[in-house]
C-alpha cells in the first residue's frame, strides 16, 4: 500500500477509538468531548463535528444571573457560549489555535474571554471587568473567571509561556498576548500615554497588565485583537 493512498491517509488521520476521557485532545488544535447524557458549555461557533445524539442551545443574556447581564450586553459574551447536551462525541476547535485541557480541583482561574473553548456544566463562570479606559482601547477589559471542580479547555496561538509572579517580582504583560492567570491575582492596567494616543488600537508598548503577589500568568507569542460584538 502506498503511503499516499486514500487508505493510508484515512488510517493516519482517523479518530482514535481508544480515547474515552470526558475532555480529550484528539489533535493539538482539536478537542474531543465525550458526552454520556451530559451537558457542556462550548464557545459558540467552535463545533466542527459530532457523532451521536447531541443538541445545541445558545446561552441567553440572563444566563449566570442578573449580575452578568450588563457586562454580557457590553462585551458580547452573552452570544459567545453554546450549551451542548446529549450522548456522543463532540469535536470543537477555534481558528487553528492550540488547545490546553486543565482540571480544576476546587480552584479558580481567570481566562481572557476569547480564549475559553469549553468547560464542564458544573464549573461556575463569571465575567470580570478591569475598570480602566485603557482596557477598553487595548482589548484587555473582559475576562472570564472559571471556578469549581471539573475540566476546562483554553486556546492559545502557538506554544504558551507561564511566568511566575512573586511579591518581589511583579510581572507586566501585553493585554493582547495575555491568555490566563491564577484566580487569586487581580491585575491592574497601566498606561503612561496621553489621551490623544488612545485613539485606535493600543499595544503592549502603551498598555500593560501588572500582576502582583503570588501566582502565575500565561502568555502567548501572539498579539490577539478582540473586537466587541454589536
Amino acid at each position: 500500500m502506498s503511503k499516499y493512498s486514500l487508505e493510508a491517509f484515512v488510517n493516519e488521520t482517523k479518530e482514535n477509538p481508544q480515547e474515552r476521557d470526558y475532555f480529550e485532545l484528539e489533535k493539538p488544535q482539536l478537542l474531543e468531548i465525550n458526552l454520556n447524557n451530559q451537558s457542556v458549555w462550548t464557545k459558540a461557533g467552535s463545533m466542527v463535528g459530532y457523532v451521536g445524539n447531541v443538541s445545541f442551545e445558545r446561552q441567553g443574556m440572563f444566563s449566570g444571573g442578573l449580575g452578568n447581564l450588563l457586562k454580557k450586553a457590553i462585551s458580547g459574551e452573552g452570544a459567545k457560549l453554546m450549551k451542548a447536551e446529549g450522548t456522543g462525541k463532540l469535536y470543537v476547535a477555534d481558528s487553528g489555535k492550540k488547545v490546553r485541557i486543565l482540571y480544576l480541583d476546587n480552584e479558580s482561574v481567570c481566562v481572557n474571554g476569547n480564549d475559553v473553548l469549553a468547560h464542564e456544566n458544573n464549573i461556575k463562570s463569571d465575567i470580570t471587568m478591569l475598570k480602566s479606559i485603557a482596557g477598553v482601547m487595548s482589548g484587555g477589559l473582559f475576562q472570564v473567571r472559571l471556578s469549581g471542580t471539573g475540566h476546562i479547555a483554553i486556546t492559545t496561538h502557538g506554544d504558551p509561556l507561564t511566568l511566575m509572579v512573586t511579591p518581589d517580582a511583579p510581572v507586566y504583560t501585553d493585554p493582547n498576548a495575555t491568555v490566563a492567570w491564577s484566580g487569586n491575582l487581580s491585575p491592574e492596567l497601566k498606561t503612561n500615554v496621553s489621551f490623544k494616543s488612545l485613539i485606535g488600537r493600543g499595544s503592549g508598548e502603551e498598555f500593560q497588565m501588572k500582576f502582583s503577589g503570588n501566582g502565575w500568568v500565561l502568555i502567548q507569542p501572539y498579539e490577539e485583537v478582540y473586537v466587541l460584538e454589536k
